[in-house]
């Protein structure tokens, strides 16, 4: 009776994956009391085939989850809707939370039907007993059994917890309960007093404020966290982890952050191949509708090195909603994992980010200012001007006001406080963040990320004249238009920049901002703003969504 409950509350099972030989335990070595044998993956198909009764219940208990998904994301207008008809009476009210309790009781009946067809399948139940043995006992046999199966990661249990101590013995304090430190926004209006009169004047632009940043505003910026899009996708994220399990003998496992947040992580390792590459740690930041499994994880693991990718909180297994207070704590116990679990020096690891992914990216390169390199793929310098862009000119107030307050993914002011190597990839067809058009390509962001960035390391090299020829390197978006408008012109000598740039170096430090430049005629300036442009960003000829070649996946320039 106790495995048949077991099965009726059990996750649902999508996959048994193909167990390798590497991951066998060795024959001599006895199992915990705890441990449970699994039989040989060859007797089995990968994927879980569920019997008829399961398979039905199943179907009939997704198809009431998108029904309900969808009457939660159109409520609202129900709500409204019914109100104007007169349907939200005592007397009409009372009748339908009969039916509402009626359905409820037939949904619970579907899903112990559900777990009789589990109980009546061998697959299954080894699968329950294999979970509840881990639960028990996170043996290292235990989870290795566990890693061969693929079901509801709500279920998976915490590999590694914020808490840890070893996680914390040498950090600076680490985060609290409420959350990592993020750099505020300036207030509106600075020198303001902050009277109870302007408080209470300020409260209806704040509660708007929030109202659209926690529902239509945090579902625009991130799609991917919506639960019908995650429902289609299904098929494409099982496939794809799949891939990296079975392919690239990746492991999966659980974080937990510091605001409660279940972080859901797919680690490759390299380490004991023979690439120099594979001793590197390469951690992937996913955009706002990508996902480990199908995300920007394929590029640097096609190019050999030990991949670490992550999921935003809501995303997939990640639990939560992905404001940037909880990107950031997701992103803290992720770089937290990589150093204290998986053993990786921060010297080591190198933060790959895509597009919106550029937020964390930048956040973990402010926090950890040991990490190896920075490298930023089609990202942007800030919101505002991408959420102006997509909003009516009358919305500018609360659009701007609702960034700052709830949404604001400032890049480009965390990245300034990273000391070390930056490789910023533009896209030179990019459709999505461009403010304009995307055959505009001064429109693009990314631009304004290299200039910000350039302007506080190299303040005297990118004054009036540096920015000035920068602006029209930016303006080429191929290495032809480069060679035919700019060095037709400025010959840029790089012995000589280098020259100039380790001089100062070895007699200044490293720190940022430099003074170099400052003595220097307008030629010499603009010479090392051009030198010093190339190296930091380079152009790639795709739209926005374009995976990024192996080939094009190149560790950021440094003295």
């Amino acid at each position: 009776m106790a495995k048949l409950l077991s099965c009726v509350l059990g996750p649902r099972l999508y996959k048994i994956y193909r167990e390798r030989d590497s991951e066998r335990a060795p024959s001599g070595v006895p199992e915990t009391p705890t441990s449970v044998t699994a039989p040989p993956s060859s007797s089995w198909d990968t994927y879980y085939q569920p019997r008829a009764l399961e398979k039905h219940a199943d179907s009939i208990l997704a198809l009431a989850s998108v029904f309900w998904s969808i009457s939660y994301y159109s409520s609202p207008f129900a709500f409204f809707y019914l109100y104007r008809k007169g349907y939200l009476s005592l007397s009409k009210v009372v009748p339908f939370s009969h039916y509402a309790g009626t359905l409820l009781l037939l949904l619970a009946g579907v899903a112990c039907l559900r777990g009789i067809g589990r109980w009546t399948n061998p697959q299954y139940r080894q699968f329950i007993t294999i979970l509840e043995a881990t639960h028990r006992n996170q043996s290292a046999e235990n989870k290795r059994q566990l890693a061969n199966y693929n079901f509801d990661f709500k279920s998976w249990p915490v590999d590694f917890h914020w808490k840890e101590p070893s996680s914390r013995k040498e950090s600076r304090g680490g985060p609290s309960c409420q959350g990592v430190a993020l750099l505020r926004p300036e207030p509106l209006h600075r020198g303001t007093a902050d009277t109870l009169l302007n408080r209470v004047k300020k409260l209806p632009c704040q509660i708007t404020s929030y109202l659209v940043a926690h529902t239509l505003g945090r579902r625009m910026l991130y799609p991917g966290s919506v639960y019908l899009l995650q429902k289609a996708l299904m098929p494409v994220l099982l496939q794809g982890q799949a891939r990296l399990v079975e392919e690239c003998n990746g492991r999966r496992a659980k974080l937990l952050a510091c605001d409660g947040n279940e972080i859901d992580t797919m680690f490759v390792d390299r380490r004991e191949t023979s690439e120099p590459q594979g001793q590197k740690l390469v951690i992937c930041c996913e955009g706002n509708a990508g996902f480990y499994e199908v995300g920007c994880i394929s590029t640097p693991l096609e190019a050999g090195y030990s991949v670490l990718g992550w999921n935003h909180p809501g995303f997939a297994g990640s639990t939560g909603v992905p404001f940037p207070q909880n990107e950031a704590n997701a992103m803290d116990v992720v770089v937290q994992f990589a150093i204290y679990r998986l053993g990786f020096q921060p010297q080591d690891i190198i933060i790959y980010a895509w597009s919106i992914g550029g937020f964390t990216a930048t956040w973990a390169a402010m926090s950890y200012p040991d990490i190896s390199a920075v490298i930023l793929d089609a990202s942007f310098d800030d919101l505002v001007p991408l959420a102006l862009k997509v909003m009516p000119d009358s919305w500018r107030g609360l659009v701007t006001r609702t960034v700052r307050q709830h949404l604001n993914l400032n890049n480009a002011e965390q990245l300034c406080r990273y000391q070390g190597p930056v490789l910023l990839i533009r896209r030179t067809k990019d459709e999505i963040i461009t403010t304009t058009v995307p055959e505009d390509i001064m429109s693009n962001r990314g631009n304004d990320l290299l200039l910000k960035l350039l302007q506080y390391r190299y303040p005297c090299v990118m004054a009036e004249e540096g920015l000035r020829v920068v602006r029209q390197w930016l303006e080429a978006s191929s290495q032809l238009e480069e060679a035919a408008s700019i060095f037709s012109r400025w010959e840029v000598e790089e012995d000589w920049c280098l020259s100039v740039l380790r001089s100062y170096q070895a007699e200044h430090g490293p720190d940022f901002p430099w003074s170099v430049g400052e003595d220097m005629n307008a030629d010499g300036r603009q010479q090392l703003a051009l030198f010093l442009a190339q190296k930091h960003l380079h152009n790639f000829e795709a739209t926005h969504c374009t995976p990024l070649p192996a080939q094009n996946f190149q560790m950021p320039w440094h003295l």
